[in-house]
């Protein structure tokens, strides 16, 4: 087992892809082990054949026909008619337009690049500060996984064997905290940012054209988390109900999803599932070597032998997967730590929907830290700025999200409220 980690970690710090680092780690200690071979490939089978991970290639999809059918545009001007009159008004746009478009999309990656593409190049037009530009899209992007729909609760509530959509419940009331505070430092700090915006009073007819524009495209969020909460259809029938709402709309609606389009969408759909899915298989292979050689109960040990105060553990947990969320992607972090913390967290009578998305918060901030912030790598190369500059700009945020998260992790009524009604 020492020898399997320090391998793992030798191998993530040398930047080798996280899939093969867990792969080739793991096939070590299988070969060590003596254990058949082919048990890898029977568990990494097992890993992903699931009818719940099936939402996550069919609400990557459907975000892929919102950014290329041109929804998330509309997402994004309607957001700047109801706030782009306030000073940092296109910084304020970003968070929002963030929010709306998490309704759809699930992945932070994908938030990030479809706002990011709009706004980016229109706030360095306006003299904003490239590196405070690419740190705002990133801050906002990382909602993608808290608000519903969100691939990270998909695959917590498959680990944790509990209902996707009773968690997808849990996120909105967080997910909406965030945003507000996200907000509310933008427009502290836009009293310092020197920008050439035009700050005129809210224009109704102009929100009024863009919310007509906008409307359907608000109709996928409502429809994926109201059919959901009304019990009309699970998590993974909300998924494609949603590719096949954003291609009608998008094909017959709007007229902007044109054959290439669909052709490019799907390929940008395929390759992030796929980066997600076998990462998925591969982790499940660790994840089963762990509890054959007792890893789970031994790292449980060694927590509750710092302290067996619930708050003291969940502050030790918070940070240890702040720390983790830095070095290793978020999917390879939900396989491999939710089997131990989870069962853990709900030892202490912790709510397990707070648990994932205590959890899924972690690791969503993990994703504004260098060096494996994804986020961050997306807005950089959309704002042509190096990772390090980003990251100083980054940290006003960093502190809110982890206020966040504390709010989150030791006030229940965020997260329980909503699945409780």
């Amino acid at each position: 087992m020492i020898l399997l980690l320090i391998l793992l970690l030798i191998l993530i710090f040398a930047s080798v892809p996280i899939f093969l680092s867990i792969g080739l780690s793991t096939s070590f200690a299988f070969l060590i082990s003596k254990l058949p071979t082919f048990m890898i490939a029977q568990k990494m089978f097992d890993g992903v054949n699931s009818y719940v991970l099936l939402a996550v290639p069919l609400f990557m999809l459907a975000g892929s026909f919102m950014d290329q059918g041109g929804m998330s545009k509309r997402l994004v001007e309607l957001s700047e008619s109801l706030v782009g009159h306030f000073r940092g008004g296109l910084a304020i746009t970003s968070i929002l337009s963030s929010m709306l478009f998490a309704g759809v999309s699930g992945s932070a990656a994908a938030d990030t690049a479809a706002v990011g593409s709009v706004l980016i190049p229109s706030m360095k037009d306006k003299g904003y500060d490239k590196n405070f530009a690419a740190s705002v899209v990133a801050t906002g992007g990382s909602i993608g996984v808290i608000i519903p729909p969100s691939i990270p609760m998909i695959i917590f509530a498959f680990i944790a064997n509990i209902s996707v959509g009773k968690l997808f419940l849990a996120g909105i009331l967080p997910g909406i905290l965030i945003g507000i505070s996200l907000i509310i430092l933008i427009s502290i700090k836009s009293k310092t940012l020197q920008v050439q915006e035009e700050n005129d009073s809210f224009d109704f007819d102009r929100f009024k054209v863009a919310f007509k524009n906008a409307f359907l495209a608000l109709g996928i969020p409502v429809i994926v988390v109201g059919g959901i909460l009304l019990g009309v259809f699970t998590a993974t029938e909300s998924a494609a109900v949603a590719v096949i709402y954003s291609f009608l709309i998008s094909t017959l609606v709007y007229k902007e999803l044109s054959f290439k389009k669909i052709y490019k969408a799907a390929v940008q759909a395929i390759n992030t599932s796929a980066i997600i899915l076998i990462i998925i298989s591969i982790a499940t292979v660790f994840s089963w070597y762990l509890s054959m050689n007792n890893v789970q109960q031994l790292l449980s040990s060694a927590l509750l032998a710092i302290s067996h105060d619930k708050y003291v553990l969940i502050i030790i947990i918070n940070i240890f997967l702040l720390i983790m969320g830095t070095f290793v992607e978020t999917t390879a972090s939900l396989i491999l730590f939710v089997p131990v913390i989870a069962p853990l967290l709900n030892s202490y009578g912790i709510n397990p929907y707070t648990s994932g998305v205590m959890i899924v918060t972690n690791l969503a901030i993990g994703m504004l830290t260098p060096p494996l912030g994804i986020c961050l790598i997306v807005s950089g190369s959309i704002a042509k700025s190096k990772i390090l500059h980003i990251s100083k700009a980054v940290v006003p945020f960093l502190i809110v999200l982890i206020i966040d998260l504390l709010l989150i992790s030791f006030i229940p009524f965020f997260t329980t409220f909503l699945p409780s009604v």
